[in-house]
């Protein structure tokens, strides 16, 4: 086990110690812990496809498409007559 020094600045200092007040844990935990949800996080993000954030993203029903993508031609016709129609 070694011994480290480490700067932060201001807020970071202010966070640490709020941390350590609300959670009632030492400075080497807090800081053990949140090492530990970084790496889960940058774990999680490496192995993430493209898919998998798209899929987390609400749309809502549709979004903003005119007609769902197997019915493209239909689509474009009808948004080329509403335009037309103006």
């Amino acid at each position: 086990m070694s011994i480290r020094t480490i700067r932060m600045d201001d807020e970071a200092e202010r966070m640490l110690s709020r941390i350590i007040q609300s959670s009632g844990m030492s400075m080497s935990t807090a800081f053990r812990e949140g090492l530990k949800a970084l790496q889960d996080e940058l774990r999680e993000t490496k192995t993430k496809s493209p898919y998998d954030i798209f899929k987390k993203l609400d749309l809502g029903p549709g979004g903003y498409a005119k007609a769902p993508s197997s019915e493209t031609k239909r689509g474009v016709k009808e948004a080329i007559q509403r335009k037309l129609r103006r």
